[in-house]
């Protein structure tokens, strides 16, 4: 889910166009992708420790992301000498519903890597030569 929430419009400028993550910043957007691709090849690997550890980076870069573009919209148009043109620019950027999918991808990666019995199991392989019926022969 986090995957798919970086490219989901996360902040609509002037009203004018939407920006997911990659349009907000690219190389951090990056860095998400391959923390949650980690993620993917740990729960495919069976590796629980490196999924645990991709759900604990992306929670934390997600709280990251969000303070940093709180940062982007209150901090874009202090060049502005007029305080009160400033603060109506401030207000025309919104937030957009890519957040909900940007914070519910890591809040259930990490629920389901901090469950403590896995559902899935692997059954032991059958043996292919029966050594008994080998030596009858």
């Amino acid at each position: 889910m986090l995957i798919a929430a970086t490219y989901c419009p996360l902040l609509r400028p002037l009203h004018i166009t939407n920006w997911n993550m990659y349009r907000c910043n690219m190389p951090y957007g990056i860095v998400v992708l391959v923390v949650a691709i980690v993620g993917l090849i740990g729960l495919v690997f069976v590796q629980i420790k490196l999924a645990r550890m991709a759900a604990w980076l992306s929670v934390g870069l997600v709280i990251l992301f969000y303070f940093l573009c709180l940062l982007k919209i209150h901090y874009s148009f202090n060049f502005i000498p007029f305080h009160s043109l400033e603060r109506f620019l401030d207000r025309q950027i919104r937030f957009k519903w890519g957040w909900w999918l940007l914070v519910a991808g890591p809040v259930l990666a990490l629920v389901g890597a901090l469950s403590e019995k896995s559902k899935f199991k692997i059954p032991n392989q059958p043996q292919t030569v029966n050594n008994t019926a080998k030596q009858e022969l």
